[in-house]
């Protein structure tokens, strides 16, 4: 007997939702409707500085103005500290943590003092300042109570587990190279853990078995995949979808001022067309008179 198809749309409260988050949430939860599955609706607050009760209230709201239904209750990262924590100290016993006292700044400048500094996915990598530091070094600093992150020694984690590989719904087999990231944070100095912890633990601790979300999330999935292997956790299967853009070829984006839901609603926006349009074969997707558009090639419906 096949296993349950489990998606999520997992939001982060920093802002009300636009179009393109619309999208995503739509095509999570029509691939658990079309199999039968379920669709879960997980509330990302782990940043205490920029999440907000009121936008929390807003997802919630959009999404029932939509008639986009989730099953069971919402379940919400703040609540789930312990879970983060566990993992962290596994990895921390397994020698594969250190601390990183840097600021930003200061990664900045030794980044631009060097003419040759690795570039990953998202730009520089992390140097590995504090990986060179010495042990009585690390324990000085630590006694000091000096603010650090924990990073993950990524080449000697993809030493240990050996090749790895995902699988996504339309680039295929994809071999993980999460060396090109470096050695990313996995517990922040202004937060108790980062997305890539959390969204690896949460999405196993749930039960998904199929992670829908846009493609600028694609290289972070590289990473996603080595955290699996060390924690012993289950892979699902990736659908990275094209990004909405604006009539201009701007992404939509929170911090791009893009047209929210809510407001869309105040201007008398119907429901029904807008999810009509988002479903449809072509026309939010190449100029079709809408304004949005997406320059990525066409997905496969999830059916």
């Amino acid at each position: 007997m096949a296993a349950e198809l489990i998606s999520r749309f997992a939001p982060s409260p920093t802002g009300r939702l636009h179009l393109g988050h619309a999208f995503s949430a739509l095509l999570a939860h029509d691939l658990a409707r079309a199999r039968g599955g379920r669709f879960l609706l997980r509330i990302e607050d782990i940043d205490a500085g920029r999440c907000r009760h009121d936008h929390i209230e807003g997802i919630v709201e959009d999404l029932r103005w939509l008639g986009l239904h989730w099953d069971g209750e919402i379940v919400f990262q703040s609540g789930r500290l312990a879970l983060y924590h566990a993992a962290c100290d596994r990895l921390r016993a397994d020698g594969l943590l250190y601390p990183c006292f840097c600021t930003r700044a200061q990664i900045s400048a030794e980044i631009g003092a060097s003419a040759s500094a690795p570039h990953g996915p998202y730009g520089p990598i992390y140097p590995g300042s504090c990986k060179r530091l010495l042990r009585h070094q690390v324990e000085l600093r630590l006694a000091a109570g000096a603010p650090h992150a924990w990073r993950l020694d990524v080449a000697e984690a993809a030493a240990r587990v050996g090749p790895l590989s995902w699988h996504d719904r339309h680039a295929g087999e994809v071999p993980a190279t999460p060396e090109l990231h470096g050695d990313v944070v996995l517990a922040r100095k202004d937060a108790p853990t980062s997305y890539h912890l959390a969204v690896t633990v949460d999405d196993a601790a749930q039960g998904v078995t199929d992670v829908i979300r846009g493609e600028d999330l694609f290289a972070a999935t590289h990473v996603h995949r080595l955290l699996q292997a060390l924690l012993g956790l289950p892979t699902p299967a990736y659908h990275h979808h094209r990004l909405l853009a604006d009539a201009g070829g701007e992404r939509l984006a929170k911090r791009r001022g893009s047209p929210t839901l809510a407001s869309m609603r105040a201007d008398g926006a119907d429901p029904t067309e807008l999810l009509r349009m988002l479903r449809g074969s072509s026309a939010p997707f190449a100029g079709g008179g809408n304004g949005f558009r997406s320059d990525a090639p066409r997905a496969k419906p999830f059916v």
